[in-house]
Formats: C-alpha cells, sequence, structure tokens
C-alpha cells in the first residue's frame, strides 16, 4: 500500500516522492521523457506499482524541463539533465535503506542509462522505459554508443508498436551491455506504453528480483 505522495523541492531535485508503508527498502529515481515532465501518466502509473511493491519512488523533472514548461531539450543541456538525475539519486539516499534504482521514460531512460554508463556506482539496476533506440524512420541513426560500457543490469519495457525501435532491433542492440538484461514487450502498445496501462509486475520483478511480489 501507498502510504502518501508529497511534492519535493530541493535544490535540483523537483518531483513527486511516493512513500510505501513502512519504507525502509529499495528507492527508485524515474523520470520523463523529451515531451513531458513528472506528471505523465506513464510515470504516474510506475510509481504508483513500484511503490505498492514497496519501493520508495521519486519522480522528478529532468533539468531542462525545470528550466521551461514545454518544449525539447537540446544536446547541450544533457549534461546537466545527467547531474540533476545524480542529485535527485543523492536526495532518495537519503531517504531509505536499501538500494537505489535509476530509470525514465524514452529520453529520460537514455539520459539515466548514460549517467549509469559513465558512474557505474550511480544506481544498483536501470528501469528504461521505451528506450529511444534510434528516431522513428532512421534506423541508422542508433543511440547506443554506450552500451558496452554498462556495468549495472538494466530492464528495458518497450511496446510492440514502438516507432523509435523494434523489438527485434532492440534484442540486437541490448547485446552489446556486458551486464544482466531483461527485455519486457509490451503487446501493441506504442511509445507511451499505453500510458501505463498494463501489468508492472513483470518489470518489478525483474528489477527487484523474483520475490518481489
Amino acid at each position: 500500500m501507498i502510504e502518501s505522495v508529497t511534492p519535493v523541492e530541493d535544490g535540483a531535485v523537483r518531483g513527486f516522492l511516493h512513500r510505501p508503508e513502512g519504507a525502509a527498502g529499495p528507492g527508485l529515481v524515474l523520470t520523463h521523457g523529451a515531451g513531458s515532465d513528472c506528471r505523465s501518466p506513464l510515470l504516474i502509473a510506475a510509481a504508483n506499482a513500484f511503490a505498492a511493491a514497496g519501493v520508495t519512488v521519486l519522480r522528478c523533472d529532468l533539468a531542462f524541463r525545470q528550466k521551461r514548461p514545454t518544449g525539447p531539450p537540446h544536446p547541450a543541456t544533457a549534461a546537466a539533465d545527467r547531474a540533476g538525475l545524480r542529485e535527485a539519486v543523492a536526495h532518495l539516499r537519503g531517504l531509505v535503506a536499501g538500494p537505489i534504482y535509476l530509470g525514465g521514460h524514452s529520453y529520460g531512460g537514455r539520459q539515466a542509462s548514460m549517467l549509469a554508463a559513465e558512474d557505474p556506482d550511480a544506481a544498483a539496476a536501470l528501469l528504461l522505459l521505451s528506450y529511444p533506440l534510434h528516431p522513428p524512420n532512421q534506423p541508422e541513426k542508433l543511440r547506443t554508443a554506450h552500451f558496452p560500457a554498462l556495468r549495472v543490469a538494466s530492464v528495458f519495457v518497450h511496446g510492440t508498436a514502438d516507432p523509435f525501435g523494434s523489438i527485434a532491433e532492440l534484442e540486437a542492440a541490448i547485446a552489446l551491455i556486458p551486464a544482466p538484461t531483461r527485455l519486457i514487450p509490451i503487446e501493441r502498445a506504442g511509445h507511451d506504453l499505453g500510458r501505463g496501462r498494463f501489468d508492472f509486475a513483470a518489470p518489478i520483478a525483474a528489477l527487484l528480483g523474483p520475490g518481489a511480489q
């Protein structure tokens, strides 16, 4: 059960904290895609599901979104987005006793994975929702240069109708990661993963272990 959902505003960290009853276990920092913010239906659904499974979840706005309410990020600001994620992880470490997981939707998941490639100690594992493998209709522009540097377990949740990468393309790409990986397809879902209207039991078990629920 979820005990509370409260706003967070602490320096560079802005978002919402989902606390389960008796929170003493793991934590999850979760962030949004390029065209959204931490109030997206997918992030709310994911946060609620993980909190119900005993995980303290911080869903947060990336640095670029804190500067302006709409519009996409710019490549020049990506490092600041990763720095903000690092601060969100540090904030959550002060609240939970267990391991910290890191993830996000689309662009947010990409930045989370890049941070983990730069610093393997940033998170115990990754949750990557609709990883943007390439721009739609441009399969040659793969966003996988950092995959060989990933040393943490990674759980990919991906729709079978996602134009940013097919299941087969993603399977080939994650073979580059020299750490345990799990790919969970969501049938007929597009890039928004049906706004979170699917059973999160498999992603929760994959991230936390088979005894998670």
